[in-house]
């Protein structure tokens, strides 16, 4: 592990350095989200559009990506942009089963609207948050109980659960494996306290190393966890740190992400709630500076990437897609090949305040406003708060981002074969031209493969260049 992480200037840096690449400097210094959510390019476009169009490519669909999400937590990390509702106190539980309660109405809302949802087959139903592991398990019974029921669940569906790693208990950890819950993930953020602390997180170190060995215990096939970096008062060695033990509990997957503190809002590369995270306000983060804190500059924050990335690597793990990692054997990480992987890229259908819904030719963001959603949901109809089409040629590009997030070669066949033309046609053969001079692609008569360097860099890529 040593002669992986002697160096100290991440590699990457000379292509960062490039004046050809000064756009992509831009790009990452501004700090947005990514390639997440892609921005339409027809105006006007509504949310009965969107549906319509799911309505047309569940006809005959692959297995879909379901999702519900469940918007409660005990308490708001200062870096979480996304909508959340605070749930604590006397009333918890009232409020945790108010909330299936609007889950499962909304869902009910969706199979009436798009019928052809309870046929289409799942291949992989989430229940992410928020903290879904806050509900009672009664309402987690109700809960999957219902999607089971009403959704094409097959034998072949995974359904996964997610939460933070202190709700994790040993009781609710038995419950899910008897619902068939076969994978969870927690975001554990960091094995530092004191980066633990800062961040806002209320569970220690020691508890998310407890949540993994009890999963495992339990018998859960997939444990993930997402890693952050670029946290406040985060070190390369606290990263190293993380890293070491990730690898001595054998973890089976790792999502590795950097801190965002753009809005993703102002960007559209992510949904994002009403109110800014304490981090987003300029004031906080300079008064956090004042007090004696420090934010990692870019540099170290691509070395601690890169101390990640070398090391899961030189471990055994497998990244696909970016910054997803899984050990060996047990990738790609499945609902994300449901919807970015060249030869699938099928239709994602969240359901819940603030979810983000795609098919192949728009997209749709639910309600990111609790008391907007609650009363749609009250008065029967969906709650999608705003919709985004592609035209022909944007459909096309987007398949293309999509693809190269993957970090699998995209095939000149397989783009053929969907679009009817070649990936060494206009505009494509200019636009991976320029890349390849900068030694971010690689092309042949297969097609298209990122660099070293590519892969680090491939959201800037796909979201200045392409």
């Amino acid at each position: 592990m040593d002669s992986v992480l002697t160096h100290e200037e991440p590699r990457v840096w000379a292509a960062l350095q490039d004046p050809a690449n000064a756009h992509l400097l831009d790009y990452v210094t501004e700090d947005p989200f990514g390639a997440h959510v892609f921005p339409g390019n027809v105006p006007g476009y509504g949310v009965d559009d969107f549906l319509t169009d799911l309505s047309d490519q569940l006809t005959g669909t692959a297995p879909i990506h379901l999702w519900s999400y469940i918007p409660t937590c005990a308490y708001k990390c200062r870096f979480c942009q996304y909508p959340v509702v605070l749930v604590k106190g006397g009333r918890a539980e009232e409020k945790l089963s108010q909330w299936v309660d609007w889950n499962i109405r909304e869902a009910e809302l969706w199979l009436r609207r798009v019928p052809e949802l309870k046929d289409a087959p799942v291949g992989e139903f989430n229940v992410f948050g928020g903290t879904p592991s806050l509900l009672p398990e009664k309402d987690i019974r109700r809960l999957l109980g219902f999607y089971r029921e009403n959704f094409g669940f097959t034998a072949d569906t995974t359904i996964r659960f997610e939460g933070d790693p202190s709700t994790f208990t040993p009781a609710k950890l038995e419950a899910l494996r008897e619902l068939g819950c076969t994978k969870l993930s927690s975001g554990v953020q960091s094995f530092d306290d004191d980066v633990l602390r800062e961040c806002g997180r209320e569970h220690t170190a020691q508890m998310c190393v407890d949540f993994v060995r009890n999963a495992q215990i339990a018998g859960f096939e997939w444990v993930s966890i997402d890693l952050m970096y670029g946290l406040l008062d985060q070190t390369v060695d606290s990263v190293k740190r993380d890293l070491d033990v990730v690898l001595e509990n054998e973890i089976t997957a790792v999502v590795c992400t950097k801190l965002h503190l753009k809005s993703y809002a102002e960007t559209r590369t992510g949904v994002a709630g009403e109110q800014p995270a304490p981090w987003q306000l300029p004031r906080y983060r300079e008064k956090l500076v004042r007090d004696g804190h420090f934010w990692p500059s870019l540099r170290q924050q691509y070395r601690m990437r890169e101390v990640l990335t070398d090391g899961l690597r030189a471990a055994g793990y497998t990244e696909h897609p970016t910054m997803y990692f899984a050990r060996d054997g047990l990738g790609p990480e499945k609902w994300k090949s449901i919807m970015v992987d060249q030869d699938k890229q099928e239709a994602e259908v969240a359901i819940g305040l603030g979810g983000s819904s795609s098919c192949r030719a728009s997209e749709a963001i639910t309600d990111v406003n609790w008391k907007n959603y609650a009363q749609a949901v009250e008065a029967g109809r969906v709650p999608l708060g705003s919709a985004t089409g592609f035209d022909a040629t944007a459909q096309e590009a987007r398949a293309v981002k999509m693809a190269l997030s993957t970090l699998q070669p995209v095939r000149s066949d397989l783009h053929r074969a969907r679009y009817g033309r070649s990936l060494h046609d206009s505009p494509w053969r200019e636009k991976f031209g320029s890349l390849a001079e900068r030694g971010l692609v690689s092309v042949d008569p297969g097609g298209v493969s990122l660099t070293e360097d590519g892969e680090v860099l491939v959201e800037a890529i796909i979201n200045t260049e392409l």
